[in-house]
């Protein structure tokens, strides 16, 4: 029986290790092909060329992205929602999870429920515009913002990391004489560094991907965050050229798919970077949510 068991294992562990594999490279490939044809001239992506490797090697393409004031400008908005959109998230998340996370406060099972509904009634487009449109927020930062300072899936994570902290340590704290915000601010918190973490990633990467909401309530091209500014790229042709900038000669007869994947690279890289410093408390974090409260 041992053998049999053991050679199932082994079977498994085979077809899982080819399967992620596979899976991986199914995910990587695309990105390597991308970056492939940020560095390669356009004649050889026009014709082909280009797979995994870069034809005809140019900086050109990078080039033409970091001398774009537009492209720098939404990069700009792009980073500065990112990052007070993650604390606003962090901060108005934590607010609500960890009073209805105490056993004193009476009121909790009712906002628990109230914030179940939500997870599984969204409110249409149409109202929500209504909505904005109403609040003055349209054509504005902020309806990138407040409208999802809360995610209801991320509410009941931290929740359930906030169960977990003994009712001693908050009790201990107040008979120090700790006010709430004091206890929290300096026992709280502290120990709730791991569902931070991994929180803050799930929130900073929805918010760098912003893209319907911008199209939804800003029509003004100098709010546009990265992301509208590539779709742009994207689905035009028509690659705009200042005849001042040096490399002008050089991109005038240039095709634009090299010009695209470079700006998608400069999209993709800094979330890349910044993720392995906050893998160890990610992978903390994320065991948050297997435990039930």
């Amino acid at each position: 029986m041992n053998r049999k068991q053991t050679a199932g294992w082994q079977v498994f562990n085979v077809f899982n290790l080819l399967f992620l594999t596979a899976l991986s490279l199914a995910m990587f490939l695309p990105f390597l092909n991308v970056l492939a044809q940020s560095f390669s001239s356009s004649e050889a992506i026009v014709n082909g060329k280009v797979f995994f490797l870069p034809v005809e090697f140019t900086w050109i393409n990078y080039q033409y992205v970091f001398s774009d004031a537009a492209i720098w400008r939404s990069f700009g908005i792009t980073v500065y929602i990112t990052v007070v959109g993650t604390l606003i998230n962090l901060i108005a998340t934590a607010s609500l999870a960890y009073p209805v996370s105490r056993q004193e406060y009476k009121g909790r099972n009712v906002i628990v429920i109230m914030v179940l509904i939500t997870m599984v009634f969204s409110a249409p487009l149409i109202p929500n515009f209504i909505l904005m449109k109403a609040l003055g927020l349209t054509n504005s930062l902020w309806a990138l913002l407040i409208p999802g300072a809360i995610s209801a899936f991320n509410f009941f994570v931290m929740r359930s990391f906030f169960i977990q902290i003994p009712g001693e340590i908050i009790d201990s704290g107040r008979i120090d004489g700790c006010s709430e915000m004091r206890m929290i601010w300096s026992i709280v918190l502290p120990l709730s560094k791991p569902v931070m973490a991994s929180l803050g990633i799930f929130y900073a990467v929805n918010h760098w991907n912003t893209y319907q909401s911008a199209l939804y309530y800003i029509n003004k091209p100098a709010l546009y965050p990265l992301q509208v500014k590539l779709r742009q790229m994207i689905m035009s042709d028509d690659i705009s050229i200042d005849p001042a900038a040096s490399q002008f000669s050089a991109l005038a007869h240039m095709d634009p798919e090299g010009i695209k994947m470079a700006t998608i690279i400069v999209a993709t890289i800094p979330i890349i970077i910044i993720y392995p410093f906050l893998q160890r408390h990610f992978v903390k974090g994320m065991m948050v949510g297997s435990v039930k409260s």
